[in-house]
């Protein structure tokens, strides 16, 4: 169950009794973790809606884009990414013993550690940030945004700094079951990033964001401060690369850090690079399109792959005795990812112009940069069900503590990747990188499930067939009659704001209303099981 007392948010799954529905622990969790990405996801987009109005597709947000590629790839390589995977479960084990003195030891060691470390980096950005921003930009760039990248790259680099120190903290509070403060940094870092900028456009142009990026990683590092009033918190580097659990932190990472370092250093530039060859406005048009795709992402899969982890863990730990308590809580976060992710995919596919209108169409932000940050979506689209399915089926193997056939794994769909990349570009500009991300989640995926398959000796009788197909069809209609009221709607209302918000929100609305008919009618027990908690829940608001 899922309480909320003061500053603190203690998440523990139920158990499964059965294999029919999701048990209600597993849904509050995944409301809980949802609800901070929510907050996130929003004020990311703000952020972004802000830029297109502000700047539009063009050299200033490509350089600035270029300019946070290596502070954000490093911060992914070295510590942010994948964290929970490594980090949290060695802090918990020490935060359980009653004196916490071996805790924070080790976490003065890892500030240590990360403090010396990242301002060598950081310096070394600074006085290379030519030879960088021409290393992650294609030849052909404009010398005009190699020089503002460059010397957005110097704003941004000490941030590295404070994204890494809040990443540690984080995973502290975590570990001290206090998760509240973490919950909602990302949140405060996108608004103080709008705030900046809004103050400081006019004067500094696209400086001003660079400035609010800083600034934002920052304030997000204090924000955990309050989380830690009884913390004995320094930086100590003397004895840290022996200390046993610095030591358990880097086994268990290896991996994921492998799999990082294929992502930052091949495949973020690889990507940079060919989207930069088709002509000025391509980056920003991906960046633009994986803002919205990242909203289902964030709000089904990560949400219910965090909320189902400990179960699994538990579950895994045990598995010499019985393997099917792990399959059964395995399948229901499955299905339950399905029976949303589906529906989210087919009704964003339909309402991507739309959505992408209400959301970015103003200022410098064209129609014909609504129609290809459309498409774009619609592409990156193609692939968001496998990529759901894929995080659960990847956070299962980290449950076993196996992180290296999910990092080998990624190196066989990143081959697919640049393969089809390369191989469609001449004839589909920069789109060949969203056809190639699609299928790079259908063939993660489908090798993970194979592998995962083997380990364990089936999935059991779990009916994920069964209620990949009923949410299919049930989407399939649902998708029909959005696409029929959206066009109707069109064909009336003006093309402005309150024109595309009515459009949205109208046919989104006859949409829900048709996907949730049909799964019922289809027998979707997790749909019905669904409606029935939030009735539930409102009944009980509506009691007191």
């Amino acid at each position: 169950m899922s309480t909320v007392i003061g500053e603190t948010v203690a998440v523990t799954p139920a158990e499964p009794s059965d294999s029919s529905t999701p048990p209600a622990g597993m849904v509050r969790a995944t409301g809980v973790i949802a609800l901070g990405n929510v907050a996130s996801r929003v004020l990311g987009l703000v952020r972004e809606m802000l830029l297109t109005a502000l700047f539009g597709p063009g050299a200033a947000v490509d350089a600035f884009n270029l300019a946070i590629i290596v502070p954000r790839g490093l911060y992914d390589l070295l510590i942010g990414g994948h964290v929970n995977s490594a980090l949290v479960p060695v802090l918990s084990a020490y935060a359980a013993h009653e004196n916490r003195r071996d805790l924070w030891e080790l976490v003065n060691r890892l500030l240590g550690v990360v403090v010396v470390t990242l301002a060598a980096l950081v310096l070394a950005l600074e006085v290379f940030a030519p030879q960088v921003i021409g290393l992650i930009a294609d030849r052909d760039a404009a010398p005009e945004v190699i020089a503002l990248a460059t010397d957005l790259l110097r704003i941004t680099a000490p941030a590295l700094i404070f994204l890494s120190l809040f990443a540690v903290l984080s995973g502290l509070l975590y570990a001290l079951r206090r998760f509240t403060w973490p919950a909602f940094a990302s949140t405060v870092f996108n608004g103080t990033i709008v705030l900046v900028t809004l103050a400081l456009y006019r004067p500094l142009g696209i400086t001003a964001v660079a400035l609010g990026w800083l600034i934002g990683a920052l304030v997000q590092m204090l924000l955990q401060a309050p989380g830690l009033r009884d913390a004995r918190l320094r930086f100590q580097v003397r004895g840290a690369l022996g200390h046993p659990g610095l030591r358990r932190i880097g086994v268990l990472y290896v991996p994921v850090m492998a799999t990082l370092a294929l992502d930052v250093l091949v495949n973020r530039p690889f990507s940079y690079n060919l989207a930069s060859s088709t002509g000025e406005g391509s980056i920003s048009y991906m960046s633009w399109a994986t803002t919205l795709i990242q909203f289902p992402q964030g709000l089904v899969a990560i949400a219910i792959s965090a909320a189902i982890l400990p179960t699994l863990s538990r579950q895994a730990a045990a598995a010499q005795r019985a393997l099917l308590p792990f399959k059964v809580t395995l399948g229901q976060g499955l299905r339950l990812a399905l029976v949303l992710i589906i529906p989210a995919t087919v009704g964003l596919f339909v309402l991507a112009e739309p959505t992408v209108a209400l959301l970015f169409e103003r200022g410098k932000f064209g129609a014909t940069d609504t129609a290809l940050t459309a498409l774009a979506l619609r592409l990156y689209l193609l692939g968001l069900p496998f990529a759901a399915v894929d995080l659960l089926l990847v956070y299962a193997f980290y449950a076993q503590q196996n992180t290296l056939v999910p990092a080998l794994v990624g190196v066989i769909s990143l081959a697919a990747y640049m393969a089809i990349a390369i191989g469609l570009l001449p004839w589909y500009s920069f789109f060949a990188l969203m056809i190639a991300d699609s299928v790079k989640h259908v063939v993660h995926s489908g090798v993970s499930a194979w592998l995962l398959h083997r380990r364990l000796g089936g999935y059991g009788d779990q009916r994920l067939i069964r209620t990949a197909t009923r949410a299919a069809l049930a989407a399939a209609g649902m998708g029909v009659l959005t696409y029929a009221a959206a066009a109707g709607l069109g064909e009336v209302l003006p093309r402005n704001a309150l024109g595309h918000l009515i459009v949205v929100a109208g046919a989104g609305g006859v949409g829900l209303a048709v996907y949730s008919a049909l799964a019922s009618w289809l027998g979707l027990d997790e749909w019905r099981w669904m409606r029935g908690l939030l009735r539930e829940r409102l009944a009980r608001r509506a009691a007191r």
